[in-house]
């Protein structure tokens, strides 16, 4: 088990419980259902990669520069996707419809999910069976 992937994984699990509550109970009236929807997939697609990272921890015990790779990527993809969903389903919400600029975040997160994604795999190839 790596700490440092288990720690990280832990933190954006606690984030994902708190914005799932908040949207569900602290959004709902401010928010449209459309902006609500994308706060959901932003909780969703959060917690699918602390799940992620929480398997990868238990391939990290042996030395693989893909498994340092893949918790980069998923780490950064879940700032860029869901970070940015969390912003644009807010925008006018915070008054800042300069945020609209954070749309293209939002495909270099799942882009970054992706090559993780790939990257796991290959992780899982190159890791000697027990």
């Amino acid at each position: 088990m790596n700490k440092r992937i288990v720690v990280t994984a832990s933190i954006f699990g606690l984030l994902a419980v708190v914005a799932g509550a908040f949207g569900a109970h602290g959004l709902k009236p401010y928010l449209d259902a459309d902006k609500l929807e994308v706060w959901h997939t932003a909780v969703q697609y959060q917690f699918y990669h602390v799940f992620a990272l929480l398997f990868l921890s238990t391939i990290a015990r042996t030395k693989n520069n893909l498994i340092t790779t893949t918790y980069y990527l998923f780490t950064v993809g879940i700032v860029f996707f869901s970070g940015s969903l969390y912003l644009l389903a807010c925008r006018d919400l915070l008054g800042y419809s300069w945020l609209i600029y954070f749309g293209p975040v939002t495909p270099l997160g799942g882009l970054l999910f992706i090559i993780g994604w790939i990257t796991l795999a290959m992780a899982a190839f190159k890791t000697k069976a027990a």
